[in-house]
């Protein structure tokens, strides 16, 4: 787990002209290579502080470029391995610069939200393909981690937590990321509550693979019948069960049901151990079990969220960090509260 440090801000350089014409002259070599012609002076519809995205017209369709700052740089070495992976789950970039963080695209249209209200059905379709993209790739970790995935895997979550308080604390008084006493007393008490999680999770049937981090359908592309996931620069190895944390939360605050989804993501499970002769730990009837992990997953994903969102902010400006800085302290609050009611 590397040290997390605040730098020059990426927003600014990203905003730069001489970042532009930099990054131009790459997007034009690279599509050229392909026999592809830019037409139109790339766009930049947003900078923020952990990325950026430039639109290119060419004269065979749109591309998108993106670049992420230093802890989210993994991402285009990360896809082009899970293409070579998972060719049916995730596009093969046009082109990468690893060493930059640079990723190339080619556009795939409308996302799955775009498309349509997304309702349980399609929920449980993406979360049921998406368990088999974690099941396929569960033997490629060392792969994976050696890409850059950060490894957040259930025995790294207790140190990382310390990790996490100890930036946190460490910010001046008035710092919008420094968390009150009272609330950093309380997140130091709860360790050992991060520590049984992380062993519950440790010693499920279920091992550590890729957790999106971000997953829901506006993440997702429809392709020939299939689904491509895609913005994977909050991606992890880690116990499989935290995909579920953003997925319910933006599923629940779009209306949707979301026992139906929750139960076809562990019919996958369900499967997979059975296939391999282990113990359905998510199978019907076993609702206590699987509560367990759930609640436990929600622990651990609290602190790996923390770090992704310090890691995200770690080239912000002063405003950036205003208008971000709660994130981490906002997501260290579910150590307590790990999960807000029954999930099925």
């Amino acid at each position: 787990m590397g040290v997390l440090t605040v730098g020059a801000a990426f927003s600014a350089t990203a905003a730069s002209a001489a970042w532009h014409a930099e990054a131009t002259a790459w997007i034009t070599e690279a599509l050229a290579r392909r026999g592809v012609r830019v037409v139109a002076p790339p766009q930049q519809p947003r900078v923020r502080p952990w990325s950026t995205q430039l639109v290119v017209d060419t004269d065979a369709g749109r591309y998108w470029f993106k670049a992420a700052c230093r802890s989210a740089s993994f991402e285009p070495a990360l896809q082009a391995l899970l293409a070579e992976l998972a060719p049916d789950a995730v596009d093969a970039p046009a082109a990468v610069d690893a060493d930059r963080g640079w990723l190339l695209t080619a556009d795939r249209g409308a996302t799955l939200r775009e498309r349509r209200a997304p309702d349980a059905g399609d929920w449980a379709v993406l979360l049921t393909r998406f368990a088999h993209l974690q099941q396929t790739l569960v033997g490629h970790g060392a792969a994976l981690r050696a890409s850059g995935l950060p490894d957040c895997s259930a025995g790294t979550v207790p140190a990382r937590l310390d990790a996490v308080l100890d930036l946190l604390e460490g910010f001046p008084a008035g710092h919008p990321a420094r968390p009150a006493d009272p609330f950093a007393a309380r997140l130091r008490e709860a360790r050992a509550a991060v520590v049984t999680a992380a062993a519950i999770l440790a010693d499920s049937p279920l091992p550590s693979t890729l957790q999106h981090g971000d997953l829901h359908p506006g993440n997702v592309f429809e392709v020939h019948g299939g689904l491509h996931v895609f913005d994977l620069g909050d991606a992890q190895w880690a116990h499989p069960l935290e995909v579920l944390e953003v997925s319910s939360a933006v599923a629940r605050d779009g209306g949707t049901d979301w026992a139906p989804v929750e139960r076809a993501y562990r019919r996958a499970w369900d499967a997979w151990c059975a296939a391999r002769g282990l113990p359905p730990v998510g199978a019907e009837g076993d609702a206590p079990a699987w509560d367990d992990l759930r609640r436990a997953a929600g622990v651990t994903h609290a602190v790996n969220r923390a770090w992704t969102w310090c890691g995200a902010l770690a080239e912000a400006t002063e405003a950036e960090w205003a208008d971000w800085g709660e994130a981490a302290g906002r997501h260290l609050a579910k150590v307590l509260d790990p999960v807000p009611g029954p999930q099925t």
